[in-house]
């Protein structure tokens, strides 16, 4: 029990930055594009209690850790409204490009910090506590996985949104329909992870470039700790 309350303190806080960042990063791109709706219903801000889910961002992550699985989840999304952007059809591409971009650079910024940190703590002939390793390490493979996760093409994923910007136009339409059936995907893909664990979708579809990604900034924090020591 102690162990897993003390990676509930790792992981939630994390997640939370994770998301919060996610989220916001979609609103100030919209705003630069033209909508200022989330700007409007004060959503362009860190503070999580604006952004969390009790759901999605605390109950479902932590039931996936206790069950051991993979730990994803989601906020609340902020409001963007295609028709006030300059260019709707690839505006919300962009939009939705920028939360997985956000996460890929939150991983990079905890890999710079965690190498920098680490090599002052070889000059000063000590090394980063434990607790804080695991928690960089967290914050690292949870941005990573965030960002493929939110790549999938399933509505309501930012991937989706991606697809339908590179879809002709013809098949944009119906696509865009697909979008409103979003929430009841979501629903049905996290009962599928529950009801099937040993079929492993996630893992197997998110897992791979998720590793190859963490191993890159891995190595580029031990790369920066060994030069600055």
């Amino acid at each position: 029990m102690t162990e897993t309350l003390a990676l509930a303190v790792i992981l939630i806080p994390c997640l939370v930055i994770a998301i919060v960042f996610h989220e916001v990063a979609h609103g100030w791109v919209a705003l630069m594009l033209g909508d200022t709706t989330a700007r409007d219903l004060g959503r362009l801000t860190l503070n999580p209690i604006k952004h969390v889910d009790p759901v999605g961002t605390l109950l479902v992550p932590g039931a996936l850790a206790l069950m051991g699985g993979p730990i994803f989840g989601w906020a609340k999304p902020v409001p963007v409204n295609a028709r006030r952007l300059n260019n709707p059809r690839y505006g919300m591409m962009a939009v939705a490009a920028a939360g997985p971009g956000t996460n890929i650079l939150l991983a990079f910024i905890g890999a710079v910090l965690v190498g920098l940190a680490s090599g002052l703590a070889m000059n000063w002939g000590t090394q980063l506590p434990e607790f804080a390793m695991t928690a960089f390490g967290a914050f690292i493979l949870i941005n990573a996985f965030l960002a493929f996760f939110n790549l999938l093409p399933i509505p309501p994923f930012d991937g989706s949104h991606i697809v339908g910007g590179l879809l002709p136009r013809r098949w944009a339409k119906q696509w865009q329909q697909l979008q409103a059936l979003g929430m009841l995907l979501l629903v049905v893909l996290i009962a599928a992870t529950w009801a099937f664990p040993n079929a492993r979708w996630i893992e197997n579809t998110i897992l791979p470039p998720v590793t190859w990604m963490s191993g890159l900034f891995f190595s580029v924090a031990d790369g920066i700790a060994g030069f600055v020591s």
